[in-house]
């Protein structure tokens, strides 16, 4: 028997792929009538139109398979108050190197990748992410990443 793999993920990162489906959901009806209006104009080995309108509906129907894929292996995580870094949780840590700090929400992969530069998330699967899960405030982890490992301390850890 198979081993099904759920991904983990807070509500919020369930609900962004709800409305991005959505959303390319109401973008389909455009691009068939493109489609249609492409494939109307005749020849279609030399047909541009018809080439762009064909490739950017199987992108969209290719991205709407991988996001309703994401929803069915989706676990959404309920976030506790137990102090322990977690999916969902808000932690801010100081690196020692430089003792610069930083406050991240820590995300599913997903979401992370979605996320824009402004906002302050961290993946829980990325190098920083692992070395702070199950870890309270006080506690300093070593960060094993590609090119070398630091140090950081836990300063808060906390639900959102």
């Amino acid at each position: 028997m198979a081993k099904i793999y759920y991904q983990e993920m807070t509500p919020a990162g369930y609900r962004a792929i709800e409305e991005q489906i959505e959303a390319l959901k109401q973008k389909r009806p455009t691009l068939i009538t493109r489609l249609k209006a492409a494939r109307a104009l005749g020849d279609l080995s030399e047909n541009t139109e018809y080439s762009t309108a064909k490739r950017e509906l199987r992108h969209l129907e290719s991205r709407l398979r991988y996001l309703d894929k994401q929803l069915t292996y989706a676990k959404v995580i309920d976030v506790s108050d137990d102090g322990k870094v977690a999916l969902g949780k808000v932690v801010t840590i100081r690196f020692l190197d430089d003792q610069e700090e930083a406050t991240y929400q820590i995300v599913g992969r997903h979401q992370a990748e979605q996320a824009s530069l402004t906002e302050e998330v961290l993946a829980f699967d990325s190098p920083l992410g692992l070395a702070l899960k199950g870890h309270t405030a006080g506690t300093t982890v070593t960060v094993h990443a590609p090119a070398a490992s630091y140090q950081v301390t836990i300063i808060t850890v906390k639900v959102r």
